[in-house]
C-alpha cells in the first residue's frame, strides 16, 4: 500500500468549482472530483493551524484541553505508528509553524522531512533595517505586527515564482514520487501553507480572474471586523481566489504524477485542509476571534482509494477521522484513544459514524452541528473562566508559558487519553471572547449561511444534549462545564 496526502492551509470550499464556485479557475480540483469520493459534510475539529494538526496525528479533539501547542509525550501519532510498523513516512512542507516552539514535535514523528522557508511571519531573514523593507502604507496601517516585517524581509528572497516556498514544496513532493513511485509501503505528506494569508500570488493568476484594482498594495487582512473600502475588499477576495488558482495548478502536478506512474492502481490520495477563512462574511476577516462560522469550519475533503468508486457522499465526518483512515489503509491497529473513525470502513459499509460534530477554538465557543442546526455555546461569564490547559509541553506558538502561569501549575492524573501519565494543569487564556457574542443557534435548512440566529427552546435543548454528549466523549474537564454554564450530569 502507498498513500499521498496533500494538505493546503486555509482552503475555503466556497472557492472551489467542486463546491459550486464559478469564477476561480480550479480545473484540477474538478479533475480530482472525477476520481474521488467528494465529501459534502466534512468539518474541522480544533482551530487553528497546530491544534488541527495535533488532531490530524492523534485522531482526538484538541481544543477542550489545550490551545496551540506541540504533540504531547502521551499522544499516539498516526504517522509515528506507521513509521514503527514499517511504512516509510516523509513530509515536505513550508508551514513554518512546524519549526517554532509550539510545533516542535510534529516533523520528527516522520522518518524524514524537508522544509522550505519564508511563509507569513517565518523568523527567517534578518530585519535590522525595517525602513529598507518598503512596506506599503495600507499594509502597515492594517497589519501592525512584527510578522509583517519578517514577511517583507522574506519576500526579498522570493522574487520569482519558482522561488516561492509553495512551489518548492510541491517540487520536493514530485521528486519523491519520481524516485519512489515503484516502491511499496510509503506515506508522503505534501503540505503547502498557501492559500493562507498573506495572499502573495504571481501576477499571471490575478490576470486569470480579471482583477482590476488600482489602489494601494494590499494582500493581508488583519483578524478583525471589515473596515476597508468596497474596492479594497473586492481586491482582497480576488487575491485569495488567485492564490487558490495557484494551489490548483500545484495539485495538478500531483495528479499528473499519478497519471504518469499509474499510481491510481495502488495508491490512496487524500486532499484536505485545516480550516477556511472569513473573507468579509459576517463583516469579519479571518478566524479565531469571532465565532467559528461555517465559512471557517465546513471544509472541502477528497478521498481516493483504488477499491472505492468515485462519488459524492453526505457522510458526516471531520479532521479526527483522517488518522484512523490512514492506519486502516495500511493495516495498522487503531488506538483506543482515537475518537475518530476510519472513513474507509464507513464508506464500504455505507453507515453513518456520528450524529453530530463538535468543534471550536480553545476558550472560545464550543460548537455542535448536525444536519439540521449549529449551536454555538458561549462562556456565561465575562471573565471566561474557569479555563485550564493540560500539558507536558508548556509552549505557545513562539515561546514558553510565562513564569506566573507555571508557578500555578499542579500535576494531576485525571484523563484516560494521557495513558496513565500525569499532566500539568495550568491556567488558560483564550484569544476569542465568546461572551461578547453570546450563545448562537442557527437552522441550517433555512439559513445555511448563518445570517439569522434563532431562539427555539426545544431545538436548543436538543443541541445542548448533543453538545454534552460530545464533551463527555472528549473527556472535557469540570471547568469547561462551569465556563459554559452547563450541568455535566444532564
Amino acid at each position: 500500500m502507498k498513500a499521498v496526502m496533500v494538505m493546503f492551509d486555509t482552503l475555503s470550499r466556497r472557492y472551489l468549482s467542486t463546491y459550486g464556485n464559478h469564477w476561480v479557475p480550479t480545473p484540477n480540483f474538478k479533475r480530482l472530483e472525477e476520481r474521488s469520493i467528494v465529501f459534502d459534510d466534512f468539518h474541522c475539529g480544533s482551530l487553528p493551524c497546530m491544534p488541527a494538526r495535533r488532531e490530524l496525528h492523534t485522531g482526538r479533539l484538541n481544543f477542550l484541553h489545550r490551545s496551540w501547542g506541540p504533540l504531547e509525550p502521551f499522544d499516539c501519532s498516526a504517522m509515528e505508528i506507521l513509521k514503527n510498523q514499517g511504512v516509510y513516512t516523509h513530509i515536505v512542507t513550508d508551514h513554518s509553524h512546524y519549526w517554532e516552539d509550539g510545533g516542535a514535535t510534529y516533523l520528527t514523528r516522520y522518518h524524514t522531512w524537508e522544509g522550505f522557508r519564508g511563509q507569513e511571519g517565518d523568523r527567517w531573514m534578518p530585519i535590522l533595517a525595517k525602513e529598507e523593507l518598503g512596506i506599503p502604507k495600507l499594509l502597515k496601517s492594517s497589519k501592525q505586527t512584527v510578522s509583517l516585517y519578517h514577511n517583507y524581509a522574506n519576500r526579498q528572497q522570493q522574487t520569482r515564482e519558482e522561488q516561492m516556498s509553495t512551489v518548492q514544496t510541491f517540487d520536493a513532493g514530485i521528486r519523491f514520487l519520481d524516485h519512489y513511485h515503484a516502491r511499496e509501503d510509503w506515506f508522503l505528506q505534501i503540505e503547502g501553507f498557501d492559500p493562507h494569508e498573506p495572499f502573495v500570488v504571481p501576477e499571471r493568476f490575478l490576470k486569470q480572474i480579471q482583477d482590476e484594482y488600482h489602489g494601494d498594495y494590499f494582500d493581508w487582512p488583519a483578524y478583525r471586523q471589515v473596515s476597508e473600502t468596497r474596492e479594497e475588499c473586492a481586491h482582497l477576495v480576488k487575491r485569495y481566489g488567485a492564490l487558490i488558482a495557484m494551489c490548483d495548478e500545484q495539485l495538478g502536478r500531483v495528479l499528473d504524477a499519478f497519471d504518469r506512474y499509474e499510481l491510481w492502481k495502488d495508491t490512496m490520495l487524500i486532499v484536505a485542509t485545516d480550516h477556511g477563512f472569513l473573507m468579509g462574511e459576517h463583516d469579519w476577516w479571518g478566524k479565531n476571534v469571532q465565532p467559528p462560522y461555517r465559512e471557517v469550519t465546513h471544509l472541502p475533503f477528497y478521498l481516493y482509494h483504488p477499491e472505492l468508486a468515485a462519488r459524492r457522499t453526505d457522510l458526516l465526518a471531520q479532521t479526527i477521522d483522517i488518522a484512523p483512515t490512514l492506519l486502516e489503509a495500511f493495516g495498522c491497529t487503531i488506538p483506543k484513544t482515537m475518537q475518530g473513525h476510519s472513513l474507509l470502513a464507513a464508506l464500504k459499509s455505507d453507515r453513518p459514524i456520528r450524529e453530530a460534530v463538535l468543534y471550536g477554538v480553545f476558550g472560545g465557543h464550543v460548537c455542535v452541528e448536525n444536519r439540521d442546526a449549529v449551536y454555538m455555546r458561549a462562556s456565561v461569564s465575562k471573565e471566561n473562566g474557569p479555563l485550564f490547559e493540560y500539558t507536558l509541553m508548556p509552549t505557545h506558538m513562539r515561546g514558553f508559558f510565562d513564569q506566573e502561569c507555571l508557578k500555578q501549575a499542579e500535576l494531576i492524573d485525571s484523563f484516560r487519553f494521557t495513558e496513565g501519565m500525569p499532566v500539568l494543569k495550568v491556567p488558560g487564556k483564550a484569544v476569542a471572547d465568546s461572551y461578547a457574542f453570546g450563545h448562537l443557534l442557527f437552522d441550517l435548512k433555512q439559513d445555511e449561511k448563518q445570517e439569522h440566529p434563532i431562539h427555539d427552546a426545544a431545538l436548543e435543548q436538543k443541541m445542548i444534549a448533543l453538545l454534552l454528549q460530545g464533551m463527555k466523549e472528549s473527556e472535557a474537564d469540570e471547568a469547561q462545564y462551569i465556563r459554559l454554564g452547563l450541568n455535566k450530569r444532564n
